[in-house]
Order: structure tokens, then C-alpha cells, then sequence
């Protein structure tokens, strides 16, 4: 089944099978599981199992993340290996931190949300150090693509800003999802995409504003706004300043 949550668990003892999309395998004892949320997982074998298990949304992450929960943690990227098999002493180290979620979890403090979040944070990180020692070459491939796909964007919008202002569009043409694009391209600039389109704009902008005889609507017919009235609210929002006032040097 799918589900619109991410999963985490630490088997200790049993019998235990996994399906993830199209792999299967049993699992040994500290062997621990991350199931991004919509991945599909099943199970047919379970019995007498003994461990920890967690969910959570990814929306539950946000307020701690910097960009997206597959940028920092790279076990829930669709294409990782979603298994990791646990050394006694790293899985300890694991289970104290699924002891200190179900504590908080159990009691009745006023910041239970909040507490609850950073604590998934830090089994989060813990898992992140254990996964890294594991699959570096697989973490260092995966910034190489993010890399190339953020340039082969740079490199779109160079070529297109001026008749191309939705991310969606660029998206279709590099045969990926908007939020894709925009998961790679946060993880990559620290920035959302659309600010890269609406910065070339800005930049475009201000050279034919300052160096042309070209009227405003002359320059928002060629910069593909809808009249000069939506290039001149851009200019305002994004500079603070009129059209006008940036051709006077203001």
C-alpha cells in the first residue's frame, strides 16, 4: 500500500519480510527501514517481531528543514537503498532516540509538538551519520545530478526568461515535476526556482530601462508581461522603485 506519510522502524527479534516498489527481502534483527511517504510497501511475513516504528508527514518536518527532507536526508530519496543494517552499537544508539519520541509522545508538556519534532529531527540525524558511513558514493552522485540538473536549469532560463516566467514550463522541459525542480534547486541555490526566472527578468529589465530609448510598454511587450501596468507592479515589488525612476537613476 501507499501512504501519504513517511515510515520508520527498527526490527529487533521476529520474523520479518519487506516489499519496497519492486524489491524484497528479509530483514535480520537491527536491520532499520525508512519508507518515504507514496512509496509502495507490503508485507506478508510477520511474526513475534519486537522493535520501534515511527511515522510522520513530511508538512510535520518543515518548521527544522532547510529545503527538502530528501536534500538532507538522503535515505528518503526514492532511488536510495531503504534498509540499513545496523551495527548493535549504532542501533543502541537508535533506539534511545525511538524511546526518548514514545516518552514524549506518552506525556502531557505543553510543548509536546515541538519537542516531539526535534526529536525526530535528532533520530533523523542519527540515521543520516549511519547512512552516510554506508552509501557516500551513492550521496556523492546524487548532489552531482542535483549539480547538473540545477545548471541545465540555469542554462533554460538564460535562454527563455524572456517569454517563459512559470517554473512548470522549464520543468516540462527537462521531463521532470515542478516540485522536483524545485527540491533540487533549493537543495542546490538555498533559493526556490521562480527566483531565478524573476531575477533574470529584474536584471533584463533594469539594462533596457537604463540603456534604451525603449518605452515601457515596449519593454513589457518583449519581456512577455501581460501590459506595462503588471511590468511596472514587477519593478515596484521587486526594486522598491518605478520604472521610471530606475531609467532616471533615481
Amino acid at each position: 500500500m501507499r501512504r501519504n506519510f513517511n515510515l520508520i522502524y527498527l526490527l529487533l527479534d521476529g520474523l520479518h519480510d519487506i516489499r519496497l516498489d519492486d524489491r524484497h527481502r528479509w530483514l535480520m534483527p537491527h536491520d532499520l527501514v525508512i519508507v518515504p511517504a507514496n512509496v509502495l510497501y507490503a508485507s506478508a511475513n510477520i511474526k513475534e517481531c519486537k522493535g520501534y516504528c515511527i511515522e510522520f508527514t513530511t508538512a510535520f518536518m518543515e518548521p527544522v528543514l532547510q529545503g527538502a527532507l530528501s536534500a538532507q536526508f538522503p535515505f528518503f530519496d526514492l532511488e536510495a537503498e531503504h534498509v540499513i543494517s545496523l551495527t548493535p552499537n549504532e542501533s543502541n544508539l537508535v533506539q534511545r532516540s525511538f524511546e526518548h519520541i514514545l516518552e514524549v509522545d506518552s506525556g502531557h508538556s505543553r510543548e509536546k509538538t515541538q519537542l516531539l519534532r526535534d526529536y525526530v529531527h535528532i533520530l533523523l540525524l542519527l540515521i543520516r551519520d549511519c547512512y552516510k558511513a554506508r552509501y557516500t558514493v551513492y550521496i556523492k552522485e546524487k548532489a552531482t545530478r542535483a549539480v547538473q540538473l540545477t545548471s541545465a536549469y540555469q542554462h533554460l532560463v538564460d535562454e527563455h526568461f524572456r517569454e517563459m516566467h512559470e517554473v512548470q514550463q522549464y520543468a516540462s522541459l527537462l521531463n521532470i515535476t515542478p516540485k522536483h525542480l524545485s527540491d533540487v534547486v533549493k537543495s542546490t541555490t538555498g533559493k526556490p526556482p521562480h527566483e531565478m526566472i524573476q531575477n533574470r527578468l529584474l536584471q533584463e529589465a533594469r539594462t533596457l530601462l537604463s540603456n534604451t530609448a525603449m518605452s515601457m510598454a515596449e519593454i513589457a511587450y518583449l519581456l512577455h508581461f501581460e501590459d506595462q501596468s503588471h511590468f511596472s507592479h514587477f519593478i515596484k515589488r521587486k526594486t522598491g522603485h518605478t520604472p521610471l525612476e530606475i531609467r532616471k537613476g533615481f
